[in-house]
């Protein structure tokens, strides 16, 4: 033993040395990830690589200048307070390419009330002038010449104001937004997580060892995604999550080490001895259930999306280190501590000592015998609920949510608004449809001509539209008018070979995102030969409406196979760890009916609006993000698994020790229950603190598993999984066999295997 409590207390400090060292890069992490969504292979991406390669267009990544306050630009004095805006952002770094109603002489310039936009063009370059995608660092820098020309313009006109919106400012505060969001959930977490703890274990110094390990887990996690998101694109959701599952899964295994250590120098162990029993019985139950965490997110790979592959990254990252460092230095410090571990005891709680811990169970014991008294019983009335609440999640919609859900403070979101005031917002949500033909040169056949002028003509005739834009209406239908177009807008809208074309359609205001994405999926089934005349020819979308449609299929095309990796993944890992068929079997659909249930919530308070006022969501959202039912099905069915996890391997190791089965149900509850209700508490704390940010995607994640966890470590863990144990009997154990000792846990050799 004492060879294995240096060895042990070594690797604990190579860990913690480990630990130490990624801190300071946790710190900068947030700024290497990324507020783009990435749908790898979709259409719109290629439509966004085509307009980089093909065309050379200096308007693949753009930004909208919206100005008000100034006179009508389609008036000379409009014009002479303009043109020093322009001038100035062609000089400004990183601008690629500037369009105004200096440029184009065209309508669509001048919104309603007066004011005006500018298109800016974006091109990131690194230090060596290599091509960058963090064109978003240039944000920072627009919005100090906006403010700069702002305040030129306010002595001539005090109404004057410049403010930045598009894709990428929009992308820009959304960083922003979901940073303070990760901070006001920590402030709101940790005093609450704090409270919890102390009440859990009546000490300072046990309280602040959990604690202390999911802040640990997630510096370590945000350090290795900030070093992986130099060679991948990694989302800013990975900062959320690494903070709501850091927290949440941290303290949960760090919860139940602490216990089974308490539990051990209870029955007169000593603190080394305490240690190595803590971390061979808990360390068991914890790899099984890490593995099941981990088996939910590694799935999220198979979604060829940036924001849920990086979800599926940073929850693997999470449940990896929470299992290291509580393995590592959790059982060390314990050894250390020995019964120091009480030190700072509250003065309204009693030493630890075994009839303190016998009192504890007392309780969950009567209440087991209850349970395995009436099993069918039990199951109907815990039951019945569920499943009605569960039957609630086939009503679930996956299109885009309806309502303003941005950031309400962020300039990029207030000037979106002002656009839509100048009805003139269809600029930065429009389709950009890339059209190719067969045979005939757009720039050099008058039959390619025809044919891209019947598709602008017939797109902007539909009532949606607001304005379709094209190589042949900026020649105003005349081919030869090219040569007097200029060289950005030539290479924006034609390719370099004359082969290819772009039409940029911008929807109008009162077409909203739904019906945008309706409007991209009827445009792709009609095809370009119906659309153009030609046959053969082929027609491509882009844009942030085409991005949504391409999002929301290629979810719902990759989770029935998220589903299927997510429960095979479990149920071996289940399997290989109580080697019980049934057992797994019976966690697999407990899991399914837990995560129905959270969804049949979701859709109550969110989707139908039923309370969702108080998540500041008044009148509720109509439909879900597609993201959060794929995403929080991964991890809500690998956090279920803990509290099943906890509480079979607490049965079986009664079982071995020589109890029927009678009696060993109600000693595993009389063992976990508490420690359950402890760990569930602190769970729904964390992740209802993330539910009244700014960020509803978040909120909607937040809320799921709160619920999620409220349900399974109530009616599921307590009630329903209980019942099904005394039900199946034997079954439980089939075909692993039951192996006793009949040891008490001190003379248990700590480095004998569980099994």
């Amino acid at each position: 033993m004492g060879l294995m409590y240096v060895r042990r207390f070594w690797v604990a400090g190579v860990v913690l040395a480990a630990a130490i060292a990624l801190l300071p890069f946790s710190f900068h992490a947030e700024r290497h990830l990324e507020t783009a969504t990435r749908v790898e292979g979709s259409e719109a991406e290629t439509v966004r690589q085509e307009l980089a390669s093909r065309f050379h267009s200096p308007f693949v990544d753009q930004v909208v200048l919206v100005i008000q306050g100034l006179p009508a630009v389609d008036s000379e004095e409009g014009q002479q307070a303009l043109t020093p805006i322009v001038a100035a952002l062609h000089e400004a770094p990183g601008v690629s390419g500037v369009v105004s109603y200096l440029d184009l002489r065209d309508s669509i310039f001048v919104g309603k009330g007066g004011g005006t936009f500018v298109v800016v063009g974006l091109a990131a370059t690194d230090s060596s002038g290599n091509p960058d995608n963090s064109v978003e660092s240039l944000v920072p820098g627009l919005h100090q010449l906006a403010g700069s020309l702002e305040n030129q313009l306010r002595g001539r006109y005090p109404s004057a104001k410049l403010e930045l919106t598009g894709e990428i400012p929009l992308n820009f505060d959304i960083r922003k937004a979901s940073a303070a969001d990760v901070q006001h959930g920590e402030s709101l977490v940790i005093p609450a997580t704090l409270v919890l703890l102390l009440l859990a274990f009546g000490s300072v110094v046990a309280a602040v060892i959990p604690l202390a390990i999911g802040e640990l887990a997630i510096a370590s996690t945000m350090a290795i995604a900030g070093f992986l998101a130099a060679r991948w694109h990694l989302s800013i959701l990975v900062q959320n999550l690494a903070t709501m599952l850091g927290l949440g899964l941290g303290i949960d295994y760090a919860l139940l080490m602490v216990s089974r250590f308490r539990d051990a120098i209870c029955t007169g162990c000593d603190g080394p001895t305490a240690s190595l029993l803590a971390a061979r019985q808990a360390g068991h139950t914890l790899l099984i259930s890490a593995s099941t965490v981990a088996i939910g997110f590694l799935a999220l790979l198979a979604v060829p999306i940036s924001e849920i592959r990086s979800i599926g990254i940073a929850g693997f990252l999470v449940a990896a280190m929470c299992l290291l460092l509580t393995n590592t230095l959790v059982p060390a410090v314990m050894a250390l501590l020995g019964r120091r571990i009480d030190a700072g005891r509250l003065p309204f709680t009693p030493k630890l000592d075994p009839q303190r811990m016998e009192r504890m169970g007392k309780r969950w014991r009567r209440w087991g015998k209850v349970v395995v008294a009436h099993p069918w019983l039990a199951l109907f009335l815990a039951g019945v609920p569920l499943l009605l609440l569960a039957w609630q999640a086939a009503q679930l919609d996956t299109s885009l949510p309806k309502g303003d859900w941005l950031p309400r403070t962020a300039e990029s979101v207030h000037a979106l608004h002002t656009l839509e005031q100048m009805d003139r917002s269809g600029v930065v949500q429009s389709l950009r449809l890339v059209v190719e033909l067969p045979t005939d040169s757009i720039a050099r056949t008058d039959a390619g001509w025809n044919a891209l002028d019947r598709l602008s003509k017939r797109l902007a005739a539909d009532p949606r539209c607001a304005r379709a834009v094209s190589i042949t209406t900026l020649a105003e239908g005349d081919r030869a008018g090219i040569s007097g177009i200029s060289r950005e807008m030539h290479r924006t809208f034609l390719s370099s070979d004359g082969r290819a074309a772009l039409v940029e359609v911008m929807p109008a205001t009162w077409v909203s995102l739904r019906q945008q994405v309706d409007w991209v999926r009827e445009i792709r089934r009609t095809g370009a030969a119906t659309l153009t005349g030609v046959p053969g020819a082929t027609l491509q979308i882009g844009g942030i409406p085409a991005l949504n449609a391409d999002y929301q299929t290629i979810v719902g095309e990759h989770f029935p196979l998220v589903t299927a990796l997510v429960v095979g993944g479990t149920l071996l890992a289940v399997l290989c760890g109580f080697r019980s068929l049934f057992a797994a079997v019976k966690a697999i659909v407990l899991n399914l009916l837990s995560v129905a249930a959270s969804f049949g919530a979701l859709v109550l308070v969110f989707q139908a609006g039923h309370g969702s006022s108080l998540f500041g969501v008044p009148g509720g959202t109509g439909s879900i993000f597609p993201l959060v039912p794929i995403v929080a099905f991964a991890i809500v069915f690998g956090l279920s698994m803990d509290y099943e996890v906890f509480l079979v391997a607490r049965v079986l190791e009664a079982r071995r020790s020589g109890l029927s089965e009678l009696d060993a149900i109600p000693e595993g509850m009389a063992r976990t229950a508490g420690l359950i209700t402890s760990a569930a508490a602190i769970m729904i704390v964390v992740f209802a603190a993330f539910t009244f940010g700014n960020f509803l995607v978040v909120k909607m994640i937040g809320f799921t598993l709160a619920v999620a966890v409220l349900i399974d470590a109530t009616l599921v863990r307590i009630v329903i999984g209980p019942a099904l144990l005394r039900i199946a009997g034997d079954w439980n154990w089939w075909p692993g066999g039951l192996a006793t000792t009949g040891k008490p846990p001190c003379l248990t050799d700590p480095t004998e295997p569980l099994s």
